[in-house]
């Protein structure tokens, strides 16, 4: 019988190495993930590893632009579904939050590459443009919401560091958060509250005519 094997070289193998390094990277942080451990959870050689990626830095960027991906498939999305800047801005915290849940090693990454990696290489210029277009798509939502004077006029770059904080930050928390709420942060009674506070908690900080 032939072997039906992916080679180790497919584009599958690509996205299972991407895959894999990432829970290793959200786990472990940047210096404590070696290629070698990256190859043996994925189960292929080493050269294998480095043919696809040629060190790790690159391995890490690609990771980032991952998720950054997924993140700009559903803001997209959500934008296009949404009337209103509140009804936006609504479905783009939903939206960010199952992106989170569906992948409870996103929001530990994506903490860990503010600090972890701090000296920036061409090799994340991808992931760098991906972030900055999914900032822009909900930067352009607050902006025509202040402008149709739907929203107060805040600060925008203040209103993108509160909504990450109050995400990413929540679901990157680990022990700590669910010390703090006396109850797991991925159940779904703690993920279907969570949406309703930060949903409110923004709507409130940012109706222009509060009802």
């Amino acid at each position: 019988m032939e072997d039906e094997r992916e080679p180790e070289s497919s584009p599958s193998t690509r996205e299972k190495i991407v895959e894999t390094a990432e829970g290793l990277f959200a786990r472990f942080g940047f210096a404590g993930v070696g290629m070698r451990a990256v190859a043996d959870s994925v189960g292929v050689s080493k050269s294998a590893l480095f043919h696809h990626f040629p060190t790790k830095r690159a391995l890490w960027a690609a990771v980032l632009e991952r998720s950054m991906l997924e993140f700009d498939a559903r803001i997209a999305a959500a934008a296009d579904r949404a009337g209103t800047a509140l009804e936006r801005m609504r479905l783009c915290i939903e939206a960010v939050i199952d992106s989170l849940v569906e992948n409870p090693a996103r929001a530990p990454l994506l903490l860990r590459s503010l600090f972890e990696v701090e000296d920036e290489e061409p090799v994340d210029a991808a992931a760098r443009e991906v972030l900055e277009r999914v900032l822009g798509r909900v930067a352009a939502g607050l902006e025509a919401g202040i402008v149709s004077g739907e929203l107060r006029p805040v600060s925008v770059p203040h209103t993108l560091q509160s909504l990450i904080g109050l995400t990413v930050f929540h679901f990157a928390s680990g022990d700590f958060g669910e010390d703090l709420l006396g109850a797991p942060l991925f159940s779904a009674a703690e993920i279907r509250q969570r949406k309703e506070h930060v949903i409110a908690f923004m709507e409130r900080a940012l109706r222009a005519h509060p009802d």
